[in-house]
């Protein structure tokens, strides 16, 4: 009698998940009840959220709501397939105009996530022959999607100018078409790319750069833009999805070529709509915009780091035990912070990041840093790479 194959298939992930659970790397989803003005509910304790990308708190906002509730009542649930067959809803073309337009560039393609956008991107523009060079500290779908080109891909040194220059002039030569992947702000450190030294060296050796714009839309976004301006609905913007501006030229070649997006049904109207409601409120409220990272400038002078550069600011812990145990510290004090460990960040570097939204007020911050204080007496309390 043949054997089940359930069995070793559940052996096998059972030993992933003891070896996991040994390294303090096994993650679990916790139930946690999102609210307005940075609250979380979890075990029937209220918290502070600092762990949400909701960098303005327009998930919450009632113009954004109101405008999702529209849109779902007008259009229904879901886009029902591909948005080539039957999906391209009003609320998803008024949305790329404003997107277009926000990025300054002619035309913009939204995808259902900013994962699903870095897949297709850079398939759909480099292959055999050609080079990409990324950043070490790039987002994992900016490598998931370099893989999938299979174009010839090489890290260099997280913003090393140095070593950007030295893999152009020795590998731009023998490639067709060369791809530069970076981020505006790197989400798990809170730095910001020297994006006008890329571009230009990105001139020299007639490259193409791709700027990753998920963690600085409407917050840490000014000064001069890639070709390539990828970013998310689901951060600033408060609701999902991903997008991509670019020329016409190349917007349109990707509405034919890049795979996740004609393969995937289509972004939900009312998701659409509620980024579109918040991009109008970020260009009409810059005072609001502004006011992140201003707390996360107060949260680092308080604890004697460096200015922050974003909203993002981590907490250096090393070990990953280390990081859990001070999480969870901080969380029977009232604040949610969770512990970013390996794979996502490099081992030894586990850490707290800590996120700043207009929707935190000056107290609340305070208190989060003297609770740092508190917890790591005599320790740094973090600062970026």
């Amino acid at each position: 009698m043949s054997a089940d194959p359930s069995r070793s298939l559940d052996a096998f992930a059972s030993g992933k998940l003891a070896s996991l659970e040994a390294a303090a790397l096994r993650r679990r989803l916790v139930e946690t009840a999102r609210g307005p003005q940075a609250s979380a509910e979890r075990g029937g304790r209220g918290l502070v959220s600092f762990s949400c990308n909701d960098y303005l708190g327009l998930s919450h906002d009632p113009r954004v709501v109101a405008a999702a509730s529209e849109a779902l009542a007008r259009y229904g649930a879901g886009a029902g397939a591909s948005r080539l067959v039957t999906g391209n809803a009003p609320p998803l073309v008024a949305l790329e105009e404003r997107l277009a337009r926000h990025k300054g560039k002619e035309a913009a393609l939204v995808f259902g996530s900013g994962y699903l956008a870095n897949l297709g991107i850079s398939p759909a523009l480099v292959g055999a022959d050609d080079l990409i060079l990324i950043d070490d500290l790039g987002h994992s779908c900016l490598f998931a999607g370099a893989r999938m080109s299979g174009a010839r891909t090489l890290r260099f040194a997280h913003n090393d100018l140095d070593q950007l220059r030295s893999l152009l002039a020795e590998h731009r030569g023998a490639a067709r078409r060369a791809l530069i992947l970076t981020e505006r702000v790197f989400s798990m450190d809170g730095d910001r790319a020297p994006l006008p030294e890329i571009l230009t060296l990105a001139a020299e050796y007639d490259a193409w750069t791709l700027v990753d714009d998920a963690h600085g839309l409407g917050v840490v976004e000014a000064g001069e833009r890639a070709p390539l301006e990828m970013g998310t609905l689901s951060k600033t913007l408060g609701s999902y999805g991903g997008y991509l501006c670019a020329s016409r030229a190349v917007i349109d070649l990707l509405t034919s070529r890049a795979r996740s997006f004609v393969y995937t049904t289509g972004l939900p109207p009312a998701s659409a709509a509620a980024a579109l409601a918040a991009l109008a409120i970020v260009e009409a409220e810059p005072e609001r915009a502004a006011r992140p990272l201003a707390l996360a400038r107060r949260f680092t002078a308080r604890l004697g780091l460096p200015d922050a550069e974003s909203p993002i600011v981590p907490v250096l812990v090393g070990e990953a035990e280390a990081a859990l145990a001070l999480s969870a510290a901080l969380e029977a004090r009232g604040f949610l912070v969770v512990a970013i460990r390996p794979p996502t960040v490099a081992p030894g570097t586990a850490r707290l990041r800590v996120a700043f939204s207009a929707a935190h007020d000056e107290t609340q911050v305070d208190a989060l840093a003297d609770a740092l204080l508190e917890l790591r007496p005599g320790e740094p309390a973090g600062g970026s790479r």
